[in-house]
């Protein structure tokens, strides 16, 4: 009964034994065909070649490339250097030449003035004079017109006797009153008149305000010539700066 039970067994190892035979067998063809198929590929592929250089040497190779980019690298900074420098240089010589350019024309333009150098000076001496001349006449006064304007001022029958004038000058300034209601003067006027009857002092005194430059007017004195019979005021008018004519200023600015 044993040996019935166990004769399935028996076949079962000897199938799987015969089983992996097989596989083993196909496989060591298989891998025979595999290395029979590369042998075929080196011979037709090429000559096999076999790298037998010491690593220092591929070492040293890979160093010398990497020295030989530094000094490519060198070069070419060298020469974009050397383009910076060449276009400076240019560009300093055409500085150059345009300032020699420049002192040519100047040179030219200083010539062309020495050819009137006559003619500028007599306009810097005009030009002097013309200052010399304003200055001076800065302070003129119209003393015609001004005494013509007194005389008209007269009441009637009264004539001008003497005439005192004391102005500023362009080198000192007038001397001011120091009486707090008198105004700023620059001249002063002053006029002995005779008349034949008691002439009329405050008609007077307002006529005078209409004279250019009219600060005020005092009347110093009225006496009576008795062998005479003659009638003298003493009248000072003081004048302001609106009385300068400005006549050389004028000129100057025209």
């Amino acid at each position: 009964m044993s040996k019935t039970l166990d004769a399935p067994k028996a076949r079962r190892r000897r199938g799987a034994a015969s089983n992996e035979v097989r596989i083993a067998a196909e496989v060591a063809q298989r891998t025979k065909r595999q290395g029979r198929g590369a042998a075929q590929a080196l011979l037709v592929g090429g000559v096999p070649r076999v790298d037998l250089l010491p690593t220092e040497v591929l070492v040293d190779r890979r160093q010398r490339a990497v020295v030989r980019r530094v000094w490519l690298g060198v070069v070419l900074l060298t020469a974009a250097a050397g383009g910076v420098v060449l276009l400076t240089a240019a560009d300093a010589i055409q500085q150059d030449a345009h300032l020699a350019d420049v002192r040519r024309e100047t040179d030219s333009l200083l010539l062309q003035q020495q050819q009137y150098r006559d003619v500028r000076s007599v306009e810097t001496q005009s030009g002097l004079l013309r200052a010399a001349q304003s200055v001076g006449g800065s302070t003129e006064i119209d003393w015609q017109a001004t005494l013509r304007g007194v005389q008209n001022s007269l009441p009637t029958g009264v004539a001008i006797t003497g005439v005192q004038i004391d102005s500023a000058t362009p080198l000192e300034a007038y001397t001011q009153s120091t009486g707090p209601l008198q105004g700023q003067r620059v001249a002063t006027l002053t006029v002995d008149a005779a008349s034949p009857t008691l002439p009329s002092v405050p008609s007077w005194l307002d006529a005078v305000k209409s004279l250019p430059g009219y600060v005020d007017a005092n009347a110093n004195s009225v006496t009576l010539d008795t062998s005479t019979g003659i009638y003298t005021v003493d009248m000072t008018i003081h004048l302001d700066k609106t009385v300068f004519d400005g006549k050389y200023t004028a000129k100057d600015k025209s």
